[in-house]
């Protein structure tokens, strides 16, 4: 039994934020009803590319879901959906602060009508503050917690990242995490709650390190000053012969030795009194006289915390992927079928290798509304 079955979510959410947070509660059993605005539904269906009908986005994130498509504006909207509030353990919505309550769905509302209900909010600031009607997205969020404006390319202007890190490091799984703390306070107390996930509060988490530095009085962090934003030889990203790249972390002693030994580093520059911007120039020179395909054969089975940098094709096909069955649960859309989204699961919390199917726009709306 995988440990959710039996749970009831009521995803209001569009985009990616709550899709994932809800994707992950249905991977863990439960059942997780979409409600959809009718004729165009969630806007992440019309992402290119396409996998049948919808988005390959779209599908990726809702396989195994149900959709119901339904006019929240309409005077009867809150009417047709209460049954279905009544039974629900958890609803999730993604809409700025005061909008639910506009709708006659907010928490105080629905509490009214189910007192167990779990109720999360995903917002980019939260529920109240200044910034809490802002319209932003991830790289808003990332810009303005001080997250970018640590990272800096060769000419000092920030890197612009590939990961959409607000959103799923600062919504998804805060959002599943509290879920979770919430129905186990729920087991013991009878009662639901309101959760206010804001993704801009909960990226400051990842700059743990540099909040201390500056909260201690020790100097707050300067892109390409500091061991983890490229002030440091022993993490740091070099160029191979080929032009490829090497990730670079033998930070502490035992595999900076190792990695210094291997790619023959001249004695003075191995020495941690080394000045560090001569040290990361030595090193350079000495990744720069060989191959990515050498560099790796040399590293291979060397304690010395050292990578070539991958590319998503490569990273899917690597040994390590196939053996932890990244890839062995599928999707189908549109009468095609590819691999399924990884999630954050442990494997005994999951189904063996299913097939997901990624819902067509309202299909479970009548069944659903007439129960």
């Amino acid at each position: 039994m995988r440990p959710l079955e039996g749970l009831l979510v009521l995803d209001f959410s569009t985009l990616l934020p709550g899709p994932l947070a809800s994707l992950i509660l249905a991977e863990a059993g439960a059942r997780v009803v979409k409600i959809e605005r009718p004729g165009r539904g969630d806007e992440m269906r019309v992402y290119e590319p396409k996998l049948g009908d919808d988005s390959v986005n779209f599908a990726m994130l809702n396989r195994g879901k149900q959709s119901i498509a339904l006019d929240l504006k309409a005077a009867d909207a809150v009417e047709k959906l209460t049954p279905l509030i009544r039974r629900a353990d958890v609803l999730i919505e993604q809409f700025r602060p005061g909008v639910m309550e506009r709708l006659g769905l907010g928490y105080e509302a629905l509490r009214q009508l189910n007192p167990k209900l779990v109720y999360c909010s995903i917002t980019g600031w939260g529920q109240s503050g200044p910034k809490a009607h802002t319209a932003s997205h991830d790289l808003n969020y990332i810009a303005e917690t001080g997250v970018l404006g640590l990272s800096a390319g060769a000419d000092g202007a920030p890197v612009l990242p590939p990961v959409l890190a607000a959103d799923v490091a600062g919504g998804t799984f805060p959002a599943v995490m509290n879920i979770l703390l919430a129905l186990r306070q729920r087991d013991i107390t009878g009662l639901g709650t309101h959760l206010d996930i804001a993704m801009g509060d909960n990226l400051f988490t990842f700059l743990y390190w540099g909040l201390g530095s500056g909260f201690s009085g020790a100097g707050w962090p300067k892109p390409g000053g500091e061991l983890v934003t490229g002030g440091s030889p022993r993490y740091q990203i070099y160029r191979t012969s080929d032009d490829r790249h090497v990730a670079a972390a033998p930070i502490e002693d035992k595999f900076w030795e190792n990695f210094t030994r291997i790619i023959e580093l001249p004695e003075a520059m191995r020495d941690p009194a080394a000045p560090e911007a001569e040290a990361k120039a030595a090193v350079a020179a000495r990744i720069a006289s060989k191959s990515a395909a050498e560099w790796q054969a040399l590293f291979a089975g060397q304690d010395v915390c050292c990578s070539i940098v991958a590319t998503l094709e490569e990273a899917v096909a690597d040994p390590h992927s196939t053996a932890r069955g990244l890839f062995t649960h599928t999707l189908k859309a549109g009468g095609q079928e590819i691999a399924a989204l990884p999630v954050p699961l442990a494997p005994v919390f999951r189904a063996e290798p299913t097939r997901g199917i990624a819902p067509r726009l309202g299909e479970t709306t009548d069944p659903l509304l007439s129960l």
